[in-house]
């Protein structure tokens, strides 16, 4: 018979490669190969966007959601994920970067979906709703890599009357923001050097147009530089025409950030 210590020996290492098993299965993400038509009819019936590509930029769309979804996990909390929500949080990942061939985003691994707005401290019930006006949030300290979005403001997005707004996309330019090590509103790692300078100073007199009342770009837009960059690109993809038509110096810039032309799609 084997000493005792030995033996208890081998039953915590047999624990700790029951353990490892577990979590290896766990994280390992399964392919996502839904039927092309069941795509279609999605894409379709929910993204704008997707209707105004050509047939050839449509398939390389399709392509990008399914990189998407098989290196991100998207789960549903305090609710059950469907093919559509899959759908809305993919493509609002995917129509920032749709010009950037091969792009990954390496600054997330999961994005939590919570029914409605949700506080500071990413509680979405409780307290009669205090607090809970949050749309949407990129995790920094132990969230890091975690993004969480509102089901209820992902939909809106993208609804026929969603206006300029689209709190999904909002959230995936934070994290092409973040992407050169700062979230701070200019994009140096997807924008010439000679154009940031031209850019930092039409960021400060937009800003100060809106808050003297004399823009149509959201008021949160003047929060800080970070939410600026956000805030006009919701609205540079989510009303192209419009947006050319009443800025269209930073539509010009943005489209040199995102190397899209929306508003002759």
């Amino acid at each position: 018979m084997l000493p005792y210590y030995i033996t208890m020996l081998y039953i915590i290492i047999a624990i700790i490669i029951i353990i490892a098993i577990y979590f290896a299965k766990r994280s390992k993400k399964p392919a996502v190969q839904w039927p092309t038509q069941q795509l279609k009819g999605l894409f379709t019936q929910h993204v704008d966007y997707y209707n105004k590509l050509s047939d050839t930029d449509k398939t390389v769309f399709e392509q990008k959601i399914q990189t998407f979804l098989n290196t991100v996990r998207i789960e549903g909390v305090g609710l059950v994920i469907t093919d559509t929500d899959r759908i809305m949080v993919a493509s609002s990942a995917v129509i920032p970067i749709f010009a950037f061939k091969d792009w990954t985003y390496r600054n997330v691994t999961n994005v939590l979906l919570y029914p409605d707005t949700f506080d500071k401290d990413f509680q979405f019930e409780g307290n009669e709703g205090e607090g809970r006006n949050i749309m949407g949030m990129v995790g920094s300290g132990f969230m890091n890599g975690q993004m969480i979005l509102s089901r209820n403001a992902l939909v809106k997005g993208f609804s026929k009357n969603t206006g300029m707004e689209n709190t999904g996309i909002h959230e995936f330019v934070h994290l092409l923001d973040k992407a050169d090590g700062a979230t701070d509103g200019i994009p140096e790692g997807f924008l010439s050097h000679e154009y940031i300078e031209p850019w930092v100073r039409m960021m400060h007199q937009e800003i100060h147009k809106i808050e003297s009342g004399h823009s149509d770009i959201d008021m949160y837009a003047t929060t800080n530089e970070a939410e600026f960059f956000a805030v006009v690109s919701e609205y540079f993809f989510e009303k192209p025409d419009q947006f050319q038509t009443k800025h269209p110096e930073l539509y010009d810039m943005l489209s040199k950030v995102f190397g899209q032309d929306p508003a002759k799609e």
